[in-house]
């Protein structure tokens, strides 16, 4: 019987510790590969090797605060391989603190390179307002532009509720802590808080209008009744400066700013996933989620949204 220490039993057990060994060093190694390549496909072309370029910012669906979103703005400003930025807008606004928020960081970014706005099949309310932070604005003559304005919507269940035979019971530190609820309509005191709310959203909405496009309070008044208008009205009323896409956003940079023409314009928004499998699998996630998260998810707050469906 061999002994316990004999080579001819000890063997096959090593190897077969090797081969685990090498097993497990080979998916490490694959571990790291997709790390380096999710790093690379995330940060490009901010770290791009190549040379200089425009980067454009594609803000589409319903705006919100972006905190991801914002640094990048933030970097692209710093970047100086990045030459100037397009922004194609294609969206129907969002919270009004998310379109504050993307007009702030563009504005910050303009001060350092110049930027651009091309407006798509929609760029209305908060998306108007991001665009409106650029140096430029571009849309195509049927584009859908506009929307100038805020609102807070309220769902009243009250009907329901009492159907139901449920009633909400509850104890706050004042009249008008937790309102509106959906069990009750608006009262008129709750109604008035709400109404200045929108009000002062307004306001600073039509300032930044007036401001940035050249007009006076009484005409951003006038055209900002929540009305949405074709590009060929928004360029006549002038909140557009001309007509066109991209590549009229390209020739006027080389014209007035200087900028290469032949410059490649990379995309760095929304990030970029890691190409093969992985971006089939996450991708594949996030379609069923969609961009923003669960899909038909409610806006919670104040919104400067044209049409709240249209997401």
């Amino acid at each position: 019987m061999p002994h316990a220490d004999d080579p001819v039993e000890t063997i096959p057990v090593t190897r077969a510790l090797r081969r685990s060994r090498g097993r497990w060093r080979i998916f490490a190694f694959l571990v790291l590969a997709v790390a380096v390549s999710v790093g690379l496909a995330r940060f490009s072309p901010l770290l791009n090797p190549v040379g200089d370029v425009v980067a454009r910012v594609a803000i589409a669906g319903t705006i919100t605060t972006d905190p991801e979103r914002t640094a990048l703005l933030e970097r692209l400003a710093e970047d100086e391989t990045v030459s100037a930025v397009i922004v194609a807008i294609n969206s129907p606004g969002g919270t009004t603190a998310g379109g504050e928020e993307l007009y702030v960081s563009l504005r910050a970014l303009a001060e350092q390179k110049p930027v651009v706005a091309t407006i798509g099949e929609l760029g209305a309310s908060a998306a108007y307002m991001t665009a409106i932070a650029t140096d430029r604005i571009y849309a195509r003559n049927l584009s859908i532009v506009g929307s100038i304005g805020v609102y807070y919507q309220h769902v009243d269940a009250s009907g329901l509720f009492e159907t139901l035979g449920v009633d909400l019971d509850k104890v706050a530190s004042g009249p008008l802590k937790g309102k509106p609820e959906f069990d009750e309509p608006i009262s008129p005191e709750v109604r008035e808080s709400l109404t200045d709310l929108v009000d002062s959203s307004y306001a600073y909405f039509v300032d930044l209008v007036a401001e940035r496009r050249g007009l006076t309070r009484q005409q951003t008044l006038s055209l900002a009744d929540g009305r949405i208008l074709s590009g060929v009205m928004a360029i006549e009323a002038g909140l557009v400066d001309q007509a066109g896409g991209e590549s009229d956003a390209m020739a006027w940079l080389a014209a007035e700013r200087g900028v290469d023409p032949d410059l490649d314009i990379v995309s760095v928004w929304p990030r970029q996933r890691a190409p093969g499998w992985l971006d089939l699998v996450f991708g594949s996630l996030a379609g069923m989620f969609g961009e923003n998260g669960w899909p038909g998810l409610p806006l919670d707050g104040l919104v400067a949204l044209w049409h709240p469906h249209a997401r």
